[in-house]
């Protein structure tokens, strides 16, 4: 089964259009990685998310060009991972990307986590300086807390923050600054790595509505402003599922309901991290 009419809604950020729903590709390798990016676009997501570490984005080009969807109406974010923050390492990072996608342009390059090793000053300069040279067309960061997405606006336009972001872990502080400063916060692993269709209250919420508890997860995070959630599905079916949620809305007494929630079970926390509540 897909869902060939119907399309994603989009969010403008900055001026530019995003489509409001994306692809994540985490944990999806080889040609599984392609075919699962080449039937993404076919069902009719527009957005594909991919990183260095995932070791996957030659598949990830490979599976854009096997769709046969224009490049152009493909928003393709990329990540950069620490060690590669120094401007003329960064530079060489980009271009190892640029080379694996087989593109000639990155839409939204993002530098994955902080590194405090090398001035925030600095490899952000870089990103500007990718942009400037057409190499990228947005920059970024993920896994930012609020205190170091305020401290990066204050050297360079940065368009997108990517965190993790679900029914059970709030980002109020985060989500309050990015929409005052216009910033998109793509929120990884919307559906809280299986936790989501576990949930009594979301499977709820989806029966009355004829939907998953993770339909109704991901619903929920795509009518907040300046939000983006980008699941990951091994699966077409499952594909299918998280693209079909522009055909319901929930109602002020379910989002009440949801926002209710407890939001402290962060699925995401290397010893690397940052300090999340700074």
């Amino acid at each position: 089964m897909t869902a060939p009419n119907q399309t994603t809604e989009t969010i403008e950020i900055q001026g530019v259009t995003v489509p409001r729903l994306g692809f994540g590709t985490w944990q999806i390798e080889g040609s599984d990685a392609r075919e699962a990016v080449r039937d993404a676009l076919e069902i009719g997501y527009r957005q594909i998310d991919t990183a260095q570490a995932y070791g996957n984005e030659a598949e990830v080009g490979a599976g854009i060009a096997d769709s046969g969807v224009d490049r152009g109406e493909v928003f393709l974010t990329t990540k950069i991972f620490p060690g590669e923050f120094e401007p003329e390492a960064l530079r060489a990072a980009a271009d190892t990307s640029l080379t694996a996608l087989d593109t000639e342009y990155i839409d939204l390059l993002l530098l994955h986590w902080p590194d405090d090793s090398v001035p925030l000053e600095q490899t952000l300069a870089a990103l500007v300086a990718l942009r400037e040279a057409g190499k990228i067309r947005q920059l970024g960061v993920s896994n930012f807390p609020a205190a170091l997405l305020e401290e990066a606006l204050t050297h360079a336009p940065v368009f997108c923050d990517q965190v993790e972001y679900h029914p059970f872990l709030g980002q109020g502080q985060l989500l309050e600054l990015a929409r005052a400063n216009d910033v998109l916060v793509t929120a990884y692993s919307p559906l809280a790595h299986g936790r989501v269709p576990d949930d009594k209250s979301l499977a709820e919420i989806g029966e009355a509505h004829g939907k998953s508890a993770g339909q109704v997860a991901l619903r929920w995070l795509l009518v907040q402003p300046a939000v983006s959630p980008i699941p990951k599905a091994s699966s077409h079916e499952r594909r299918v599922e998280n693209f079909e949620v522009f055909d319901f809305a929930l109602s002020d007494e379910e989002r009440a309901r949801i926002d209710a929630l407890p939001k402290d079970d962060r699925q995401i926390d290397p010893d690397f991290g940052p300090d999340w509540e700074a």
